[in-house]
């Protein structure tokens, strides 16, 4: 059991104790957390048998790497997030793109380091998109965070689209606390893109307050509706020759090897 679905199954035995309207409103968001949680394997079990499948046939192949949002948790199916919103959007062009999704729920940027950038040896993707650093806010000392990123995307190959992050102004007391921290993060994000000539997706920009309408159960991660947000700034990100790419266009060797797990 996740340490997620742990805390879940310590709210559900909180026993018989009166219920205050702010005690059903905690257990209602620990249900959807949980929920969340769910879909955390059961979406990461879906890419692993897509990308299973994803060299086997031919078109232009676009790659991505990034955390939970990259997965699509929170909304209703896999292929209502970001990504899945976007493939729809570039097949309605009349080109067969694929996708190969090396995100992993929970990622920071170390890992994308580590794990899913050496992923990438061996490929020609027509197009690779990038999205990390959610979970390094709280999580990563900021020196250390600001480096990794560097890192990140100065190893990103030339056909990349980088995404900066949305601010969590008012989401949450600690949201208005951190969105500074935030806004800096994604203004380094843009320095360190533009340097080296590479696009930026500014989701921040597409996906701001008021939230309501546009969160999961777990009121972090976006909904189909709040994913739309983030499709719409990656679409408008992508340079204008991918949307009119041959059926042809760099396909991938049929020797790439499946990542860990996750």
């Amino acid at each position: 059991m996740t340490p997620i679905g742990a805390l879940h199954r310590a709210i559900m035995r909180w026993g018989e104790a009166e219920r205050t309207s702010s005690r059903l409103a905690l257990q209602r968001w620990v249900d959807g957390v949980a929920y969340v949680d769910v879909q955390a394997r059961t979406y990461a079990e879906y890419w692993t048998q897509q990308n299973s499948l994803t060299l086997t046939g031919d078109g232009p192949l676009w790659v991505v790497l990034g955390d939970s949002t990259a997965q699509g948790l929170g909304a209703s199916s896999p292929l209502h997030g970001y990504v899945g919103q976007v493939l729809n959007a570039l097949r309605r062009k009349g080109t067969p793109w694929r996708v190969l999704n090396l995100s992993r729920s929970g990622a920071q940027t170390q890992h994308v380091l580590d794990d899913q950038l050496p992923l990438l040896d061996g490929l020609t993707p027509a197009l690779v998109t990038c999205g990390i650093g959610n979970n390094d806010i709280l999580a990563t000392p900021p020196r250390r965070f600001r480096d990794r990123l560097r890192q990140v995307i100065d190893r990103l190959p030339s056909s990349s689209v980088v995404m900066d992050l949305t601010v969590p102004d008012r989401l949450w007391r600690i949201g208005g606390a951190v969105s500074p921290y935030v806004s800096g993060i994604n203004q380094l994000i843009s320095t360190t893109a533009t340097s080296r000539g590479l696009p930026v997706a500014e989701v921040s920009r597409y996906a701001r307050p008021p939230w309501r309408g546009l969160l999961a159960p777990d009121a972090f991660h976006p909904n189909n509706l709040g994913y739309r947000r983030h499709a719409d700034a990656l679409l408008a990100a992508l340079p204008a020759g991918l949307l009119n790419l041959p059926a042809t266009a760099a396909a991938g060797p049929a020797s790439w090897r499946s990542p860990v797990a996750p």
